[in-house]
């Protein structure tokens, strides 16, 4: 059974094979990915892909982790200031500016990747769930904070908006993956904003 690393030089080499591999499975999908050709851009051996990871499928459970931690880890500061409707505004904002950045190509990692592997290995499928659920849990708090700020009404269904604009967000970016069109998640945010104003507190 492969080990996680407990030296510098060992959590870098295995960085760097994780690193390869989510290379790999972007230009050649999961499937189509190869160890071989893994083991050529990390410059490791099969040897040692297989110090760090039991098999391919091993390799693929870490793809999905660094995929939720690249994911989630670039909205950071975002999240941060998801307590505020002004903060709520520039999330949306960010996300789809990046999509107008890339002319709406690429789509949500995490997603992509549910869609090659969630029906074929159901370990990797709960691993890309738990980004999901990550992504909501800083959305709802956002909203919690929002509720105890009083921007939005006592008694908001927190629980139901944060899923309902994850919904938003991902059907947003799935559409503007098909289409190429950044202007679909921008409505699909807008309606998200416009299903959560209902809840703000007049001012």
């Amino acid at each position: 059974m492969a080990l996680r690393p407990t030296t510098e030089r060992g959590r870098q080499t295995r960085q760097r094979i994780v690193e390869a591999a989510a290379g790999v499975v972007a230009d050649k999908g999961a499937v189509g990915a190869s160890l071989d050709e893994v083991g050529a851009r990390a410059t490791a051996s099969r040897s040692q892909l297989y110090h760090y990871f039991d098999d391919k499928a091993d390799l693929l459970r870490a793809v999905a982790e660094a995929t939720n931690d690249t994911v989630l880890g670039g909205q950071r500061d975002l999240f941060a200031e998801l307590d505020s409707w002004d903060g709520l505004v520039r999330w949306t904002d960010a996300l789809v500016g990046f999509q107008e950045q890339l002319g709406g190509r690429g789509g949500c990692p995490i997603a992509n990747l549910v869609a090659q592997l969630g029906e074929r290995d159901d370990d990797i499928r709960t691993v890309l769930a738990s980004g999901f659920d990550r992504w909501e849990d800083h959305i709802n708090a956002g909203l919690t904070a929002m509720v105890t700020r009083g921007e939005l009404l006592p008694g908001t269904d927190v629980d139901w908006l944060a899923a309902s604009t994850l919904a938003s967000l991902q059907g947003g970016l799935i559409l503007t993956q098909a289409r190429r069109d950044p202007q679909a998640l921008r409505r699909a945010l807008d309606g998200a904003l416009a299903l959560i104003g209902t809840y703000r507190r007049a001012s």
